[in-house]
């Protein structure tokens, strides 16, 4: 008997959160997700890069800030009570990512990904993965762990 099943390249599935900043449309991968949470003022943290707008505590647990807008090279916005915070898991960091909305969950396969333009360097260009177009729109893919640097303390070096 034929097994079709057996004998078919089986299409891998991938859940994305898409967000909004500013009018782009950015996603993130569900399964690095932990949470996403309303706009909460945030304690400054000394000697922070720019993008960082400072840290919040989660439950017992300080957790950094990003603003993904500056830290894509877009322009930002002073957070208000609509922004958003998308509480990410990145190996062993927690990091809060502000956006200005959260939109919709989106399925995508491998193939539906393409490339984006090499157009520059930077850390805007190294964390996009990817593009999917979805109903005449552009969603940059981005990859959640490119987003901070390698020497970004751990949510339990913060720990309070």
């Amino acid at each position: 008997m034929f097994d079709s099943a057996n004998t078919a390249t089986k299409v891998q599935n991938t859940e994305l959160l898409s967000v909004r900043i500013g009018e782009q449309e950015f996603a993130l991968n569900i399964m690095s997700v932990r949470e996403i949470r309303g706009w909460s003022s945030s304690t400054p943290l000394p000697h922070a890069p720019a993008y960082i707008k400072g840290m919040v505590n989660l439950r017992g647990l300080v957790v950094a800030i990003v603003d993904l807008a500056e830290r894509l090279g877009l322009p930002t916005n002073e957070p208000t009570a609509s922004s958003v915070v998308v509480v990410v898991e990145i190996g062993d960091q927690i990091v809060g990512l502000l956006v200005d909305a959260v939109c919709d969950i989106i399925t995508v396969t491998d193939d539906m990904i393409q490339e984006s333009p090499n157009v520059g360097s930077g850390p805007a260009n190294e964390a996009v993965q990817g593009l999917v177009i979805l109903e005449g729109r552009i969603v940059s893919v981005i990859r959640v762990d490119a987003i901070l640097p390698k020497n970004m303390p751990t949510g339990d070096v913060l720990a309070a």
